[in-house]
């Protein structure tokens, strides 16, 4: 299928219309493609980040979920037709059990890692990052396979605050899900 007309404004009703297997979100409206898939160390570095979260959600209330997985966000109490922003995070991890349906998640998710690619490094550290905050993420990684490096923001109030740059020497705490501690050098291995 071709792309849809890229200067129209979309809906999540449009979009599940859109034959499954086209990697596309919605970012106000707008088309964002996700071609071509990612990288071999892309999928490596999500597959650690997967199973250390699946290890240590294993008895909790909180569930994670890596791409492609649909987020609807800013999307409560609305319908299909006026849902603007659609997602598929590489992981996305979500406490509230009431968030959850047959499509996705419906609504925002405590936490969000983006892995970068090289065509994804402008709309996950800007236009990702800024829909996120406003859709109030709790916390956003933006993770650098190049670099081997995790950027990490919290929310504090309205806005993202800065946390700092990690590299496979640190350990790093994920401030949503206390007592869960990562060593990157073993995400970057």
């Amino acid at each position: 299928m071709a792309i849809p007309n890229e200067k129209r404004k979309y809906s999540y009703a449009d979009y599940l219309t859109w034959e499954e297997g086209e990697r596309l979100e919605l970012i106000d409206g707008k088309i964002c493609n996700m071609s071509p898939a990612p990288s071999r160390r892309h999928q490596q570095i999500l597959r650690e980040l997967s199973t250390a979260f699946s290890v240590f959600l294993r008895d909790k209330d909180c569930e994670v979920f890596f791409a492609p997985f649909d987020v609807r966000l800013l999307a409560e109490d609305k319908q299909d037709s006026d849902v603007n922003n659609v997602v598929q995070p590489d992981l996305s991890v979500v406490c509230e059990q009431d968030k959850l349906d047959d499509k996705g998640c419906n609504g925002s998710p405590d936490m969000i890692i983006e892995v970068l690619s090289p065509s994804s490094v402008k709309l996950d550290r800007w236009e990702k990052y800024q829909l996120y905050e406003q859709a109030k993420v709790k916390e956003y990684w933006i993770v650098d396979p190049i670099n081997e490096s995790v950027e990490i923001h919290w929310l504090a109030g309205q806005k993202y605050k800065f946390q700092g740059v990690f590299t496979k020497e640190d350990t790093v705490s994920v401030e949503t899900l206390t007592g869960l501690n990562l060593e990157l050098n073993r995400i970057f291995e």
